[in-house]
């Protein structure tokens, strides 16, 4: 099955989801296609340059730029592993600005297309997936966002938005209850308070992603 994912590198609750989707990928024969939402651009930091997310999601935006320019090179195929590189710096070393040409030379991508970060000419093609999402899901929904076929054509759903790894059994149980509820008609929401904050699975001592 192929799915969209769309991320921001920025955001922790996305990246403990996207940990659950790499997880099971294998089990349920998942084929990702990983697409930009810039959370700089879906809560217009511009204009709030005083706001604590203003840093970090001007500097994923930077990323993504360098995730557009990967796959306009015709290299979609290893974003996933580029987004788990950019996540282990963000989510486990707590770091923000690194050097992305190294991680492109270790993932067998040209280094060169890290130039794409500072060329903002790249945001046409971030918006553009940005577009696509909300033409599914709408826009007052953050990230992740999830897309995938159903009965009735292509559905997506925001989350789902989980706070820690589940363990096997429940992953898998997870994701054939998301797609029960992604292809249900008339299905909206499900939801209740958020009263924790996310448990970032610790890789700091995997290997690199393999590209």
């Amino acid at each position: 099955m192929q799915i969209d994912f769309w991320f921001d590198p920025a955001c922790p609750f996305c990246w403990v989801t996207s940990r659950w989707i790499e997880e099971i990928k294998s089990s349920r024969d998942l084929d990702i296609n990983w697409r930009a939402i810039s959370l700089y651009y879906k809560n217009n930091m511009a204009e709030h340059p005083d706001n604590e997310f203003y840093e970090p999601t001007k500097k994923t935006l930077r990323m993504l730029r360098v995730v557009m320019a990967v796959k306009a090179d015709g290299q979609a195929e290893k974003i996933g592993a580029l987004y788990t590189e950019f996540g282990r710096r963000i989510h486990n070393r707590h770091e923000l600005d690194f050097e992305i040409a190294p991680i492109l030379t270790a993932l067998d991508i040209d280094p060169s297309l890290a130039a794409a970060a500072d060329h903002d000419t790249w945001d046409v093609e971030i918006l553009a997936d940005m577009d696509a999402y909300v033409a599914l899901v709408g826009n007052d929904v953050g990230t992740p966002v999830i897309a995938l076929d159903g009965s009735a054509g292509r559905v997506g759903l925001f989350g789902p938005v989980i706070t820690e790894l589940p363990d096997a059994k429940h992953a898998t149980a997870l994701w054939d209850g998301f797609i029960a509820m992604a292809d249900t008609p008339g299905f909206f929401e499900l939801k209740r308070g958020r009263t924790d904050h996310p448990h970032i699975p610790d890789e700091s001592r995997l290997p690199p992603s393999p590209a």
